[in-house]
């Protein structure tokens, strides 16, 4: 017995049909690349965790950012490491912060780069929490109102410094109405949020604290992070958020989380970020590097992947080689 080829296999024939009818294209605009900023003169230290990634001081920003700009990214986003931290993080929220020095240079050199500022406590911190904490034996007790007057100072911070966007990633119960407040009190009713939304208390993150030096020192950060068991709370958590006057929802991490990222693109009439993190990029350097899997053939179906879950931005260390790749096609 014979059976007829399929209309659905006729149209796989070749590659110009196959790409006559795909369904999800990946651009280059829909990627932003996270930089980690230090402290210092003349710093590019690779990051163990993360490799062909670094920790750039800022009078070496300009490398980093020609690369993006020759490649096609025209987003950043941005992470601290302070000269020294203390138990509110006041290298988050003060004038000469490094990420408000980070900002100030890319806008000179390239001022039509997207910066992207994250808002949180926890490289910032001495104990390595996403707000201010009161020790209770190994327990962490996050004192919410108390740390959102930080978070504020921080996003007006940001924005003063010329942020183009906050994105606040501290999962403190009711930051976005107080970010926005705070940032229209300051004049920066132009600026929008976009909110980590979901953020799931994950391992996913393992390589990220290392870059970051924002290791907990006790204690965990599941009390205000989400249980990744959890998919109804997601969408409360994100229509708090909308009514709180977010312009943007994230979920974080990627990967594991895709089905998550659907439920929010399908109910919710916002741009929704996915966030590739840290260690669903390790993960494949490290194989990568074993010579066990086609790295670019491996990120590019990843990232499509996101795309069509619904994500309409992606953050992602991959960001630049996805965007040579995405110019190479």
């Amino acid at each position: 017995m014979t059976f007829p080829i399929t209309r659905h296999r006729r149209f796989r024939r070749t590659a110009a049909l196959r790409g006559m009818i795909r369904e999800t294209y990946l651009h280059v605009n829909d990627l932003i690349a996270p930089i980690y900023v230090i402290y210092g003169n003349n710093v590019k230290t690779e990051i163990s965790s993360m490799p062909g990634l670094y920790q750039w001081s800022v009078d070496r920003l300009e490398e980093e950012i020609a690369e993006l700009r020759e490649a096609g990214v025209r987003a950043v986003l941005l992470f601290g490491i302070p000269e020294h931290k203390d138990s509110v993080g006041t290298g988050a929220y003060i004038d000469d912060g490094i990420v408000q020095q980070a900002t100030r240079r890319i806008k000179e050199i390239a001022p039509d780069m997207i910066v992207i500022a994250d808002t949180c406590l926890c490289e910032y911190t001495d104990h390595g929490h996403c707000g201010i904490v009161h020790r209770a034996g190994d327990e962490a007790i996050v004192d919410n109102d108390e740390s959102l007057e930080l978070l504020v100072k921080t996003a007006v911070s940001q924005a003063a410094a010329g942020a183009d966007i906050i994105a606040p990633s501290n999962m403190m119960d009711g930051f976005v109405a107080a970010i926005r407040q705070g940032l229209d009190e300051a004049g920066f009713e132009h600026i929008p949020i976009m909110s980590y939304a979901v953020k799931y208390s994950s391992a996913y993150y393992g390589p990220f604290r290392v870059a970051a030096q924002s290791t907990p020192q006790f204690g965990d950060r599941k009390t205000y992070q989400m249980d990744p068991a959890n998919v109804r709370e997601a969408l409360r958590e994100a229509q708090s958020d909308v009514e709180e006057g977010a312009d943007m929802l994230m979920v974080k991490p990627g990967l594991a989380y895709l089905d998550v990222l659907r439920l929010l693109k399908d109910r919710f009439d916002l741009p929704v970020a996915v966030y590739n993190v840290s260690a669903e990029y390790s993960m494949v350097k490290a194989a990568a590097m074993q010579g066990w899997i086609d790295e670019k053939a491996i990120v590019m179906e990843t990232l499509t992947g996101m795309k069509r879950a619904g994500a309409d931005v992606i953050i992602t260390y991959h960001a630049k080689d996805a965007a040579r790749w995405l110019r190479e096609q």
